[in-house]
């Protein structure tokens, strides 16, 4: 079976952060000593080597490349410092940016100025489009979707989720079918017969409780990197906070207009802190702020190798997402507060600004992860699995 090979493929890798891994002569210690390596999972070393020969569409559909967390064991250990992890969060960059049809998610990785001011623009341009249709301020009670109208809101988040949704599921498509190319994958082994859709069945919770949600391998097998930390110090857990908080707040709002449409409760108004959907909201609040704030200072302190890679979009996302975070719970100080502070509506203009802001470029910074990692692992589980019922 031949395949195309592309003599530029290293160099257009190294755009995105990676440092040169020419020098890489695949001695295997990096494989060797990365304990999330198997039998199925000789990475990274497999991976540089398609990167050096020009195997794009290998590296592409490779789903060992979503299943590395960046310890660092390898690149610590490596004998000629090529920096075999640092290549393979690069390589999910690139990949990223590779899925993306917009080519958005390439300008925002490999060129920071112009990163830097498409975040700020896209900002500026929610905040002018919702303060066109404000209301007035009300002095008696906070009343913010009178200042900006719910249905404004709530238009212009379906319109943003939907643009997000297709163009993370052309992404998604082409992952998919580079990894079930490389892995001999077929629909027929996915929902063919009972027994494949029991394997599906198996793989898919794997992937999505398991691993995403449960963190289990970033728990236990890259636990002796993290060993000498205490447990919330720990990169797993402060990872999770993060995508625990982001997911809590998502389900929080979705269930606020959900309780809203039956005609239960008003979107926006106050309710008691054990009301379970504001429950919820606080609780998933403290986790992304824990998590983003604790990611923030870890790459301010280049604590680890993980931190010590980011790059400009790295940084846009973790602003992003601690802004929302803060204002979020300012928004719950202002609407608790006995007399309505009129900075409360400008916390609000600039909290739904940014929050539209995340979510449209979800797909293309490294919150893509949390898509393309998840589908990774279910081929990652599902491939093991069909691997066992053929012994």
């Amino acid at each position: 079976m031949s395949a195309l090979v592309d003599a530029g493929l290293l160099a257009d890798v190294q755009k995105f952060g990676a440092a040169d891994v020419s020098a890489c002569y695949s001695c295997g210690n990096c494989t060797a000593i990365c304990p999330l390596s198997d039998n199925d999972g000789t990475f990274p070393r497999r991976l540089i080597r398609y990167a050096q020969v020009g195997m794009k569409d290998a590296l592409l559909g490779s789903k060992e490349l979503w299943t590395c967390y960046h310890c660092g064991e390898c690149s610590d250990t490596c004998p000629t410092q090529a920096d075999p992890g640092g290549f393979m969060a690069a390589a999910r960059r690139y990949a990223i940016a590779n899925y993306d049809r917009t080519h958005l998610a390439r300008t925002m990785y490999t060129s920071p100025v112009a990163g830097s001011v498409i975040a700020i623009l896209l900002a500026a341009c929610f905040a002018l489009f919702m303060y066109a249709s404000h209301g007035a301020q009300s002095t008696t009670s906070l009343n913010l979707f009178g200042f900006i109208p719910e249905p404004l809101i709530h238009n212009t988040g379906v319109v943003v989720m939907i643009l997000v949704f297709l163009a993370g599921l052309a992404g998604v498509i082409g992952m998919a079918r580079g990894i079930s190319r490389r892995e001999g994958i077929s629909v027929h082994d996915v929902v063919g017969s009972r027994a494949a859709l029991a394997r599906s069945g198996r793989a898919l919770w794997s992937a999505l409780a398991v691993e995403s949600l449960g963190q289990l391998r970033f728990r236990t097998d890259c636990e002796s990197v993290q060993a000498e930390q205490p447990w919330y110090r720990r990169r797993w857990f402060i990872h999770a906070s993060t995508m625990w908080g982001f997911l809590g707040l998502l389900t929080a709002t979705i269930l606020d207009y959900g309780l809203a449409l039956v005609g239960i409760k008003a979107t926006g108004t106050p309710v008691p802190i054990w009301y379970p959907v504001r429950l919820l909201g606080t609780v998933a609040g403290l986790f992304l702020l824990y998590g983003t704030s604790m990611l923030i200072l870890d790459r301010l302190r280049k604590a680890n190798r993980a931190a010590s890679d980011s790059t400009a979009s790295d940084w846009t996302l973790l602003v992003l997402l601690w802004i929302t975070g803060l204002t979020g719970f300012l928004i719950e100080i202002a609407l608790y507060l006995p007399s309505p502070p009129a900075w409360g509506y400008w916390v609000f203009l600039f909290h739904v600004s940014v929050a539209m802001e995340l979510v449209l470029l979800a797909p293309f910074m490294k919150f893509a992860h949390a898509v393309y990692r998840p589908v990774a692992l279910f081929f990652y589980a599902l491939a093991g699995d069909k691997a066992n019922a053929a012994r």
